[in-house]
């Protein structure tokens, strides 16, 4: 395959597929789409733009200028590119943001999505020799709600309690009806709590790692509170081998590490690495999903997909990347 299209191509999961994509030599080139937006206010405190870093580690792209809700512009950057893979990123990139409204998530989950099988679907109309080989959304694990169980499949029941995931939801329904209507080959992905370097929508992680550095007090909510902590190196491998692999079409996979850990876990990882870490324990936030381990028993059997980064691997790295680059000192 020569071309793949990747929108929210500037942010933190998109740069990373991009960088997985052509270090395994699955696209001769990268097409970036992104509005060139953000979702994080850069007044406030200890704000780093990461995007020109993941940007230098990839080779071979191209960098489009485009809102996803603009159907004549995806349209045309589609006609223009004839990507044979695309993933769809591009949306709200957390599940709570101080500034969140349910007109956005719609934007960036529907809408957007509506546009881009739309516009798949013209192309391979009106030019015979245009085939989209495959388009992947990318979900999210808040579509089940409240974990069922301690770990959930991909047939668990889905139940999503808040905008975020209701509007995801939404997303892969209208991924499998209107690709299946289209003869579009497609793939969703569920990933779960993403963390990594060069991450800047202040996940949990990425909080709770950027206080450690700054001697601030983490607050943990809830001590049996727990998440599939998933490394991003391991997500954009995984999102890959699903979107190349036979066995991936019209399917749904849980991409995460498959066990999860406690939000304490965590931050007794980084309290070796940080001595004098102050942290306290609060009541959790009822209007959250309880959530748990999701089963990654699928993307192991049809993908043979195997993360490598356990919570221990992955905190380590993230902040010897942080100290290496420069980006915090240890003290």
């Amino acid at each position: 395959m020569k071309t793949a299209l990747i929108t929210g191509g500037l942010g933190f999961i998109g740069t990373h597929i991009a960088i997985d994509l052509l270090r395994r030599k699955k696209v001769k080139k990268c097409v970036l789409l992104d509005n060139f937006g953000g979702y994080m206010n850069p007044s406030k405190k200890n704000f780093y733009d990461y995007r020109k870093k993941r940007l230098d580690l990839i080779e071979n792209k191209i960098i489009e200028r485009c809102d996803t809700n603009n159907f004549k512009s995806v349209f045309e950057i589609i006609k223009k590119h004839r990507p044979e893979i695309i993933f769809h990123t591009a949306a709200l990139p957390l599940a709570k943001l101080d500034n969140l409204n349910t007109d956005e998530a719609k934007i960036g989950s529907i809408d957007s999505t509506v546009n881009l099988l739309d516009a798949i679907a013209l192309l391979q109309k009106i030019k015979k020799n245009y085939r989209c080989k495959r388009f992947i959304y990318i979900s999210s694990s808040m579509v089940y709600g409240d974990f069922n169980s301690n770990k959930v499949n991909e047939t668990s029941p889905v139940n999503p309690k808040e905008a975020y995931g209701t509007m995801k939801l939404a997303g892969e329904i209208i991924t499998k009806g209107i690709s299946v209507l289209n003869k579009i080959p497609y793939t969703i992905i569920r990933p779960s709590a993403v963390y990594g370097p060069t991450d800047m929508n202040r996940r949990v992680s990425q909080i709770f790692i950027e206080n450690a550095f700054t001697d601030k007090l983490i607050k943990i909510e809830g001590k049996n509170e727990k998440l599939d902590f998933t490394y991003i190196e391991d997500l954009a491998k995984g999102c890959v081998l699903a979107a190349t692999k036979d066995k991936g079409v019209n399917q749904i996979f849980n991409i995460t590490y498959g066990k999860a850990q406690t939000l304490y876990s965590f931050v007794m990882n980084l309290k070796k690495m940080f001595p004098n870490l102050k942290f306290k324990i609060k009541k959790r936030d009822i209007t959250k999903p309880s959530r748990g381990t999701l089963s990654i028993n699928k993307a192991k059997k049809l993908l043979n997909f195997s993360p490598k980064h356990s919570l221990k691997i992955g905190v380590k790295k993230y902040v010897k990347y942080l100290i290496d680059n420069n980006i915090y000192k240890q003290n």
